[in-house]
């Protein structure tokens, strides 16, 4: 509802305000009423319909809506092509040195540039231009018909005339003919039978003769324009309707679920639909059929080049310098056959030509091959072409390292290596037959070893035990201890445990003796403290 700037109501107004519009919407009160007279739809929301409050709108009013602040000095007038201003007799400082007007520099002239020009002859002054500047607003600034002629509409319809012209003059020509081939062989039964025929062809002679008109002209018939790579306009391209619109799409040629896939993100379907039907009678045979024909196998073979160019240190790029790396391809093309042809010449010179000396048996010209291809009455191939594979970017039979055999064509134990030598080292040096035999023996030796261990392992040999001594060493039978040694090591150990325990007894400058009797050991053994023993608290 269209109403006047916000004011304050009560509940019991605003409850009415609200019946009426809603009386309004029904039909059983009449509408609001604007400024100048104009009912006011009271379905248009609120939002819409209520003014600003800056406006001080004073009555209802949808004004607020319509382009109130229009500039009353636009116009939508356009350049006044080819108007000329003033004209000059004599050249004026500051003017083009080429032509003589003002209006522009020598650099921005668009006059033929003359063997000596106007500054220095004084003669043949052009006109200055005339030149007008335009405010537009947002619309005029985008109006894509802005300044456009109608006059220029007349070319067209000229181009139309030329062809009727044309048809008409052909049509004419060819009944004169008719007339005086009539009249050369009036009783020529054959030259009736043919006059019937051709007067039914006479509706088909009208579109015969578009190549009489220029075909500068006729260019344009065939072309759709269109708008590509733009967010609001942008650049224009010029694509041709190459697409038949009645045709059937390709992937409704076939609906059977198990036929060719189609792709509709890139709307391509690689393999023949139909490949049971007549080749002679179906138009689409799959996009293998044009991928390994024509210009595409060529294009193949180039991106192949550059990208094996690229890996050999070559700065090509097919995508960034097609250019280039089509010339780089033509070089090496005509190197290649060069080099070709000098190999051969070097080989003929060398062992002859026994192809020229004799003529080559009937039975080896027309061998045989196992090789079927069926090929139907217009030489087309309809069975036995065999796919193209893919040719991999990687490197094929690279050998390496003396090795006749890739990497990878052996396999054992969870391991990859050479079927060549039995290696599964990668980088290891080719050995032949005689590095599979030596690594033979070595398994058999190693599976000897394993054996006898074995059985050693089963059959443990008797082992007498021995008495050691307190030391480590084997206890001799007539060991014999000395007992006033041993009790000078007793005091001896009570002394050093005693140094242990409390470090302030423990000399400045320490004698360290490493000689160790066997009388030192039985004393050490005797004091030493065994945690696990149950009587150790009664010792000492």
């Amino acid at each position: 509802m269209a109403t006047a700037s916000v004011a304050f109501k009560s509940r019991e107004d605003h409850r009415k305000q609200i019946e009426l519009e809603e009386a309004r919407k029904a039909g059983l009160a009449p509408a609001e009423v604007d400024e100048d007279g104009k009912e006011i739809n009271p379905h248009i929301p609120q939002y819409m319909s209520s003014a600003p409050w800056y406006l001080n709108a004073e009555k209802p009013s949808l004004k607020h809506q319509r382009k109130w602040k229009s500039d009353p000095n636009y116009t939508k007038a356009w350049y006044d092509r080819g108007a000329k201003t003033h004209q000059a007799d004599k050249y004026r400082k500051g003017a083009c040195q080429n032509c003589g007007a003002m209006t522009h520099d020598a650099k921005s002239c668009m006059e033929r540039p003359r063997k000596t020009g106007a500054k220095y002859t004084g003669k043949y002054i052009a006109p200055d231009e005339k030149i007008e500047t335009f405010e537009l607003d947002y619309d005029g600034k985008r109006d894509r018909w802005n300044g456009f002629e109608s006059a220029s509409y007349a070319r067209v319809i000229e181009r139309y005339e030329a062809r009727d012209e044309a048809r008409r003059k052909y049509l004419k020509e060819q009944q004169l003919k008719k007339l005086e081939e009539k009249n050369s062989n009036p009783n020529d039964d054959q030259v009736e039978a043919s006059d019937e025929e051709e007067e039914e062809d006479d509706e088909d002679a009208l579109k015969i003769d578009e190549a009489k008109v220029d075909e500068s002209k006729q260019m344009d018939f065939a072309k759709v324009e269109k708008r590509v790579r733009t967010t609001g306009g942008g650049s224009t391209g010029t694509v041709r309707n190459l697409r038949i619109r009645e045709d059937t799409a390709k992937y409704l040629l076939n609906l059977d679920v198990n036929s060719a896939h189609y792709d509709p993100k890139t709307r391509s379907m690689r393999e023949d639909p139909l490949p049971d039907s007549d080749p002679n009678e179906k138009f689409y045979g799959g996009d293998n059929q044009y991928r390994t024909s024509g210009q595409a196998m060529e294009f193949k073979q180039l991106n192949i080049h550059a990208w094996e160019a690229y890996e050999k240190g070559q700065d090509v790029h097919m995508q960034a310098a097609p250019s280039q790396a089509e010339l780089l391809y033509k070089n090496y093309k005509v190197i290649k056959e060069k080099l070709k042809s000098e190999t051969k010449d070097t080989i003929m010179e060398k062992y002859g030509n026994a192809a020229a000396q004799e003529e080559i048996p009937k039975e080896l010209l027309l061998g045989q091959s196992e090789r079927q291809v069926e090929y139907d009455r217009a030489g087309r191939i309809i069975k036995g072409q065999e796919t193209a594979l893919p040719k991999s970017k990687y490197e094929e039979d690279v050998f390496i390292n003396n090795h006749t055999t890739v990497w990878g064509s052996w396999w054992k134990d969870h391991q990859w290596g050479y079927k060549c030598c039995k290696q599964t080292i990668r980088n290891s040096y080719c050995t032949g037959a005689a590095g599979i035999e030596a690594a033979e023996e070595a398994i058999n030796l190693m599976k000897a070893n394993i054996a006898r261990k074995e059985t050693t392992e089963e059959n443990p040999a008797l082992v007498e035990d021995k008495n050691l001594a307190t030391w480590g060493s084997d206890v001799p039978e007539d060991l014999v201890l000395d007992q006033k040694k041993l009790a000078e090591s007793l005091k001896k150990e009570d002394e050093r445990r005693k140094e242990e325990r409390d470090e302030r007894k423990r000399k400045y400058n320490v004698k360290w003796n490493d000689e160790v009797t066997a009388e030192d050991m039985e004393a050490y053994r005797m004091k030493k403290v065994h945690h696990d023993d149950p009587m150790k608290e009664f010792l000492n």
